[in-house]
């Protein structure tokens, strides 16, 4: 298999990180995760088998009417989507680190924020394409349309923030041997204000309240996004020096 330290090196002509863009270094970094993961599948049907677990769990669980089982559609939604989106994160950055490829990005000539904006995105992706799969499946076992505008909008917003916490945190746990039990301890309390704003926002938009009540949560999920950004993009290059 390439090295995956090679296609984000050959971003730049001459090893000169003056003469690569940062959006081809994003882009090189999150093709790299695509084409490997193209070729194992070893993330996406993890997430995928995981998900699906869960929703025919719940599906049996809770013999419920229509009404009821509507709402707590978002409630189980929101703890599909977190349990395989750290399934996924956790194995993102593991699969960098047990095949030796993390010190290879972190000695590739561009900026480090770059790799994690790389990884950031490649991670969201995964798990969009997951939530893509679960909406159908969840709405044909529990006879709810799951496909609302503001709906989709919801879920969007909150795997943006989820992923982007959690992209950092991983590059933190990965470094441990625990890492498999450190980063759920250290991810669920951060992303709480994430799955509490998404859980209430997704469920206004199912029960239809009114879009005074669904803002209040959208507007927190839309800040909280910008803060966990904000604050990965600046202590990333401290944590992976680490």
């Amino acid at each position: 298999m390439v090295d995956k330290a090679t296609e984000i090196k050959s971003v730049k002509v001459d090893g000169t990180p003056a003469r690569g863009s940062f959006i081809q270094a994003v882009a090189a970094v999150v093709w790299k995760d695509l084409r490997a993961e193209f070729r194992s599948r070893e993330l996406f049907s993890a997430m995928l088998v995981f998900s699906l677990l869960i929703i025919l769990i719940f599906n049996f669980a809770l013999e419920l009417d229509v009404k009821t089982r509507r709402s707590v559609t978002a409630g189980v939604l929101w703890a599909t989507f977190a349990f395989a989106g750290t399934l996924g994160l956790n194995r993102s950055m593991a699969i960098e680190k047990d095949r030796g490829c993390m010190d290879g990005l972190l000695l590739a000539p561009v900026d480090r924020s770059a790799i994690y904006f790389g990884k950031v995105i490649s991670n969201l992706i995964f798990m969009l394409i997951v939530e893509v799969i679960v909406l159908p499946v969840y709405s044909a076992l529990y006879a709810i349309n799951l496909f609302q505008p503001g709906l989709i909008l919801v879920i969007l917003l909150g795997s943006i923030g989820y992923v982007s916490v959690g992209t950092l945190l991983s590059a933190m746990s990965v470094q441990t041997r625990t890492r498999d039990i450190l980063l759920p301890i250290l991810l669920f309390p951060v992303a709480i204000p994430v799955l509490l704003a998404a859980v209430k926002a997704s469920n206004g938009f199912l029960t239809g309240a009114e879009w005074a009540e669904i803002l209040l949560p959208l507007n927190l999920l839309i800040a909280y996004d910008v803060i966990f950004i904000a604050v990965a993009f600046m202590v990333f290059d401290h944590v992976v020096e680490e």
